[in-house]
């Protein structure tokens, strides 16, 4: 009897001892200090490895898209008894912490998606010009982490009278075979960027670099090619202009080097030959420009070329009628002309104007007497 006893005991053993060294190859369930995850719930399998058949158990909810909840190790601990899973090894760990992935959408990626959606399209230009305004405010958008895919537009309406958009897009879901759906609805106005005054700005006045700035107004506002800020500084208005106002380029003007009015030097200028005196300006021109001045000394008007401020050129008598030179005219000229500078001269004082243009210093004629025979 009992050595029936003791062969049924050590029969026992012998099959307890394989399963006692199968249990030494069990890994022990371990939790995790650090949890991700990307769906709406945390499982058992998200908070500790080796979770076994227990791992698609959900027990919490997941933090809400793009964020990260805690847990203490207290908690994560009570929840997992609940569920039956014990001896879970902890360590030195004493939270839990456990992040929800998201795909983030910027209000900035959003405005470019529509404004690439109406590119060239209902007479709008180009994506980069045209300036997006929804309908309610557009801050950061996150989706589930499964949506990858890009933004394409599925249906897309634009009023150009109004400037009004409603356009649909749809984010393919890895997921899930129906896609993501997006909608928005604003306004769309394609804009250029002009420079704009600071300050009233009178006819007269030179552009400076603190009198503009460089702005983006809608297209409609600016008739005619904008002029950029570079190009108007150092320039004149065609016309006084307010604050605030954009400029085109046909507003500027090269700057008046001579004023209407203003006391200039007249220059009369030919080969060999440079006289200057005093007139006034009858009209007002920027460098290069033909404007009337009047000789103040023959009281004749003459027409001349703007060469430098409060200087006008008269070139060669072809040209314009030259003007007589006054008494504190100053001249230069070549020594071999100096009889024929003095000839015009004296000819651009006494000449009437009509005959100046016709002028010429006159040649001389040489005759020669016939010899005398001895």
């Amino acid at each position: 009897m009992i050595r029936a006893t003791l062969a049924t005991i050590s029969t026992l053993l012998a099959l307890a001892l394989p399963a006692a060294a199968a249990d030494d190859f069990i890994a022990a369930p371990t939790l995790r200090a650090s949890v991700t995850v990307t769906s709406d719930v945390v499982r058992i399998g998200d908070l500790i490895d080796n979770a076994g058949s227990a791992a698609p158990i959900p027990v919490y909810r997941s933090p809400d898209l793009g964020t990260t909840g805690t847990l203490t190790v207290g908690q994560v601990l009570s929840v997992l008894r609940a569920k039956q899973v014990i001896g879970v090894m902890t360590g030195d760990i004493k939270e839990v912490q456990v992040t929800r992935l998201a795909r983030t959408l910027a209000s900035k990626d959003i405005e470019n998606a529509v404004a690439a959606a109406l590119e060239r399209r209902f007479g709008l230009g180009e994506a980069a010009n045209i300036t997006i305004t929804f309908d309610r405010s557009v801050a950061e958008m996150r989706l589930e982490a499964s949506n990858s895919g890009a933004l394409q537009p599925v249906a897309t309406r634009y009023d150009a009278r109004s400037g009004r958009f409603d356009i649909a897009f749809e984010i393919a879901n890895d997921g899930n075979a129906a896609p993501t759906k997006l909608r928005f609805t604003g306004t769309a106005i394609e804009t250029v960027e002009v420079a704009v005054l600071t300050r009233d700005i009178d006819r007269a006045e030179l552009l400076k670099s603190s009198d503009l700035s460089l702005e983006r107004r809608p297209k409609a506002e600016v008739a005619g090619e904008p002029a950029s800020r570079d190009r108007s500084i150092g320039m004149q208005l065609r016309r006084g202009m307010r604050a605030g106002t954009p400029i085109r380029a046909a507003d500027l003007v090269r700057p008046d080097f001579v004023v209407r009015d203003q006391a200039v030097t007249i220059i009369y200028q030919v080969p060999g030959l440079y006289l200057t005196t005093r007139g006034k300006a009858i009209e007002s021109g920027a460098e290069g420009d033909t404007v009337s001045v009047l000789n103040l000394q023959s009281k004749r008007t003459l027409t001349g070329i703007v060469t430098g401020r409060g200087q006008v050129t008269v070139q060669g008598a072809s040209q314009s009628a030259p003007m007589a030179p006054a008494v504190e005219q100053t001249s230069s000229v070549k020594r071999d002309n100096v009889p024929a500078a003095a000839a015009l001269a004296q000819s651009l004082i006494q000449t009437p104007t009509a005959e100046i243009a016709q002028a010429r210093i006159p040649q001389v004629r040489l005759s020669q007497a016939p010899a005398k025979s001895e």
